[in-house]
């Protein structure tokens, strides 16, 4: 049986790194193909996990690679059509914290004694409804773009 990963507090270090990646890719035009190396050593995150992050986003659908001399990573997709939402559930999975909350990967609380009436449940069901809602309308340039008019602001 499928087991899903649940968000417990925080984003996964793996899924921060992803976001970092994908905003270097913005950053450092989105058309351009970029080499992990260049990322990895840019965003300060170690190669060899980076490389894992990338076969991982690639087989999500929002970069491709290309082999050989000038190779690397491009976005499948433009950044305005890359919402934060997607990447998270292609490396984290769902975006709720007790698996009865999630949407796409519903799965009842082993120890719940009345779904219906649970109180935790109705709380945890408006915290993933509103997480979901600022991540799937947040996109990646917009972050890249909120992220450049602070850099320019503090180098102004």
């Amino acid at each position: 049986m499928f087991q899903a990963r649940y968000l417990v507090v925080m984003l996964s270090q793996k899924a921060r790194y992803a976001l970092r990646a994908l905003l270097h890719l913005v950053e450092h035009g989105a058309s351009r193909t970029i080499q992990v190396g260049e990322m990895a050593e840019m965003q300060h995150i170690p190669r060899k996990y980076l490389e894992f992050i990338m076969v991982d986003l690639k087989k999500a659908g929002l970069v491709t690679s290309r082999r050989g001399p000038g190779g690397g990573y491009v976005l499948a997709k433009s950044p305005t059509e890359i919402s934060f939402v997607e990447v998270i559930r292609a490396i984290d999975g769902p975006i709720a914290l007790v698996p009865c909350a999630s949407e796409n990967f519903y799965q009842r609380c082993d120890d719940c004694h009345d779904e219906a009436t649970c109180a935790i449940r109705r709380v945890l069901l408006q915290v993933r409804s509103s997480a979901v809602a600022i991540l799937e309308n947040t996109s990646l340039a917009d972050a890249a773009g909120a992220e450049l008019a602070v850099e320019a602001l503090s180098h102004a």
